[in-house]
């Protein structure tokens, strides 16, 4: 009798994605910005013609283009990542590096270069073609925000404070899906996408209403970070040990964590007052129960 293939170590795609990841996706599959990689392929042949001729001059000429043409591509692609994200929170600083603008200066640089040394013509008529090069990159991807989003304190926090606190909860819930994609459970891996789900609903709600941070501060410091240490501390320990038991207790930790998070966020919605200091000492008294920690 013919025995079935053994599938157990094999890892199903999850489809639980929220619209976070969605985003995401379709950011670091965008188009935008990938024609640069091609604009400068002309160079190839360019400078494999000069090396032939044993014209030294043109082939650093070409290279240096080429290669500056490359680093601006990615400058550009990298700068439309930041102002995605830029854009699609309500409180954010701009990015920290002007990469679109980077990339401007470089292409326009290289487009000098090219029309100066490499094709010989006056130096206005070069600063006039790394003009429009300049102009071009600004009409195609225009420069980077760099005013921040700002937000009026709340309840004795800063707009600062509540913008670095939004900034650590988001940090620690790309690392619990990280942790995530180490565990090989689909089930547990859609529980663990549902907490960083409601978690980010969380945040978007204390961006929308900067108030709520008061309620939910301890919640976001505490029990976010709960849940950080007890996915990371099982993806460690799941990595090198099948225990039906650990993975029980697990289970029964992410069902309550989840189950506070989504009354947390209902809180929130009714604008209700939420004390979490009964509920923190619970999670932290079954964390070390089970033996997670």
């Amino acid at each position: 009798m013919n025995q079935l293939p053994d599938f157990s170590g094999f890892k199903l795609p999850r489809f639980g994605i929220s619209k976070r990841s969605v985003a995401d996706t379709l950011q670091r599959y965008s188009p935008r910005g990938l024609l640069l990689y091609f604009l400068p392929v002309a160079l190839i042949p360019a400078t494999v013609i000069a090396l032939a001729k044993g014209d030294v001059t043109a082939v650093i000429v070409n290279a240096s283009g080429f290669a500056g043409y490359m680093l601006a591509a990615w400058c550009v692609r990298r700068g439309l990542k930041a102002e995605a994200l830029y854009d699609r929170r309500r409180i954010a600083r701009p990015p920290r590096w002007p990469l679109k603008l980077t990339a401007a200066l470089i292409a326009a640089t290289a487009t000098g270069m090219i029309v100066w040394l490499g094709a010989g013509r006056p130096p206005l008529v070069a600063s006039l073609f790394a003009g429009g090069a300049l102009l071009g990159m600004y009409l195609s991807y225009g420069f980077d925000p760099r005013r921040p989003k700002q937000i009026v304190g709340a309840h004795g926090y800063s707009g600062d404070e509540i913008l670095q606190t939004l900034e650590e909860s988001g940090r620690i819930i790309r690392n619990i899906e990280q942790a995530n994609d180490r565990i090989r459970n689909p089930e547990l891996n859609r529980r663990i996408e549902r907490i960083c789900t409601v978690a980010d609903d969380i945040l978007a709600e204390i961006e929308a209403d900067p108030r709520d941070i008061r309620r939910a501060r301890k919640f976001l410091t505490v029990y976010l970070d709960g849940a950080r240490q007890v996915t990371e501390g099982y993806a460690r320990t799941h990595e090198h040990t099948q225990s039906g038991e650990l993975e029980q207790n697990f289970r029964n930790v992410l069902i309550s964590i989840e189950s506070v998070f989504r009354e947390q966020k209902q809180k929130l919605l009714e604008d209700d007052v939420f004390d979490l200091d009964v509920q923190i000492e619970v999670l932290n008294t079954q964390l070390k129960r089970e033996g997670i920690l």
